[in-house]
């Protein structure tokens, strides 16, 4: 029901667009979700945005680069990462919360997408 693209190499600096395609019936009902997990790590908090697109909230690491966006006609939420580092890259992994607090830890979302690499080479 989550498909994610626009992953891929790039160099350290540069930047890259995630997007995530939405099946769902009642997407702007959903807080969306971006999450990240790289070998031997745990899955990471990256950003979420809320029903409306009002309210996002970030994690440390990727405040003041990363910006997430949805649109509610298309059914997808976007992720524009900028300044990338190698330290930013793994799978990463949009997620539908349907909950109306938008959650920031893996637990409050139940539909997860297959995942995208991002690799940032240095």
């Amino acid at each position: 029901q989550l498909q994610a693209s626009g992953g891929g190499l790039v160099q350290a600096g540069g930047p890259l667009r995630l997007s995530c395609a939405a099946s769902l019936r009642t997407f702007s009902r959903y807080a969306m979700g971006w999450f990240r997990q790289a070998p031997g790590k745990e899955r990471e908090f990256v950003a979420a945005i809320n029903w409306s697109g009002i309210s996002t909230y970030y994690g440390d690491s990727v405040k003041g680069r990363f910006t997430i966006s949805r649109d509610n006609a298309k059914n997808a939420v976007y992720l524009q990462m900028n300044s990338l580092k190698p330290e930013d890259t793994a799978v990463y992994y949009c997620a539908a919360d349907p909950s109306f607090i938008v959650g920031v830890t893996t637990s409050a979302y139940d539909n997860w997408g297959q995942g995208t690499q991002v690799t940032v080479s240095s």
